[in-house]
């Protein structure tokens, strides 16, 4: 029995930040310091919020363009498809390097000059658009993958640095709502700009990345470090101690986190292209409309998921369950549906939303939560790197399959969610209370 029971996942919750003083002011009297702190903490976490719905902007604000892109620049789908896969390779094979460098240094060192690079490279592929450039748009949003490397996951870190136990869930999981609100605002938003211009949106992204960039220098105060970072080789060695250790649950979540993403941005390049054509003919903003829905019901659940859970490791292992259920059924079910009805396909696809709204908020926590400070960069940029993958690899992936056949993309997606579920089921284990 106690061995058995020595195998269950322990994780423990940490935080970097004194809050004694807070309390030793609210202990004497001070002048409304919880009102002052409350406000304090909303300002951070619209800062902290802002970074992802910027990283997303930057990729889903161009899905609903691509099938114009392809005609504008006589491009072949695949090509079209690059332009959200090469961003997101680069952002992943990158972003391990951002998270070292935000454990050496500090988060705000990378992210800042990380947004610059963001920003500018998307009026780089502006002007590509403008001058009729493949090639330019391609590098320019390699670029913007270098940039993307130090935002969004570094974000994460720092909101583990901040905040700790249910403060903590809370913050993650409105990073993930802010993501997925990003995802459900960026498909509208892309359709209003391709209105003006198809390639208005690569202009206008930048001015979203300046907001953003303004949020974090003058909003964001890093907690201090309180001691000298470790050398790269002592660094290296700790960071496999970690995988070691808690390898089995720590992968079996990267993988989670990635084939969630691929699945739904697979669904969003599959959604795109077949909305245009018949029976359904739907395109403009009525078709950035349409691919909202799914996503919706990914952010409201993901925000209500980082409200619950806090540090109830019983608590995530139930949604990480029925999260990955509920994407199982219901791509499952639309190999029999994806071409009767649009109002039975849509609501399939905004059930397997919600199962994802359900899982990666308790992945977000758990992951980040589950290592100290010193190696948090690292570990939640090896989860993000992969997500990133998880992204690269579903436009192309989907397109590739749906020239073969509708039915195969849902087959596929399906095994993956089941292969997922079986995974989590036996090695993602955290029990009662995480971190006491």
């Amino acid at each position: 029995m106690e061995k058995a029971k020595s195998k269950k996942l322990r994780i423990t919750f940490e935080s970097d930040i004194d809050y004694s003083a807070s309390n030793d002011k609210q202990a004497t009297g001070g002048d409304n310091p919880k009102a002052a702190d409350s406000k304090g903490v909303i300002w951070e976490f619209i800062a902290i919020a802002s970074v992802p719905l910027v990283l997303v902007l930057g990729n889903s604000m161009l899905v609903p363009i691509l099938p114009d892109m392809q005609k504008r620049l006589g491009i072949s789908q695949f090509q079209s498809s690059l332009v959200i896969t090469l961003f997101s390779v680069t952002a992943g094979l990158v972003i391990p390097i951002a998270g070292y460098l935000s454990d050496r240094f500090s988060r705000k060192a990378i992210m800042i000059p990380s947004l610059i690079i963001y920003g500018g490279a998307g009026i780089l592929a502006g002007l590509g658009a403008l001058w009729n450039s493949y090639t330019v748009i391609i590098i320019a949003r390699a670029i913007q993958g270098l940039g993307a490397a130090g935002t969004a996951p570094i974000a994460m870190a720092l909101a583990g640095d901040l905040y700790k136990a249910g403060m903590e869930s809370k913050a993650l999981g409105l990073t993930e709502a802010s993501n997925g609100a990003g995802k459900v605002v960026s498909p509208i938003l892309g359709s209003l700009l391709a209105l003006i211009v198809w390639y208005a949106a690569f202009f206008a992204f930048p001015f979203f990345c300046l907001l953003s960039l303004l949020a974090v220098m003058f909003l964001l105060k890093e907690p201090k470090k309180e001691q000298a970072p470790p050398k790269l080789g002592e660094y290296l060695r700790n960071i496999g101690a970690i995988l070691k250790q808690k390898g089995r649950w720590l992968i079996t979540s990267f993988f989670a986190g990635s084939m969630a993403l691929f699945v739904l941005f697979g669904v969003l390049f599959y959604l795109s292209d077949i909305l245009e054509v018949a029976p359904y003919h739907i395109d403009g903003v009525m078709k950035g409309l349409v691919l909202a829905i799914p996503l919706l019901g990914m952010v409201v659940t993901s925000y209500t998921t980082g409200s619950l859970i806090k540090k109830n490791g019983t608590l995530m292992r139930w949604l990480i369950n029925i999260g990955l259920v509920l994407m199982t059924v219901s791509l499952g079910l639309c190999i029999l549906f994806y071409n009767k009805s649009i109002y039975v396909f849509i609501g399939l696809l905004t059930l397997s939303s919600i199962g994802t709204g359900l899982l990666l908020p308790c992945l977000n926590t758990m992951i980040t939560g589950s290592v100290q400070r010193e190696q948090r960069g690292m570990i939640t940029s090896l989860y993000s790197s992969l997500r990133f993958l998880g992204v690269a690899f579903g436009p192309p992936l989907f397109g590739w399959m749906m020239d073969k056949s509708h039915q195969i993309v849902f087959i596929t997606v399906t095994s993956l969610s089941l292969l997922t579920l079986i995974l989590a089921f036996f090695f993602i284990k955290p029990q009662g209370k995480i971190g006491g």
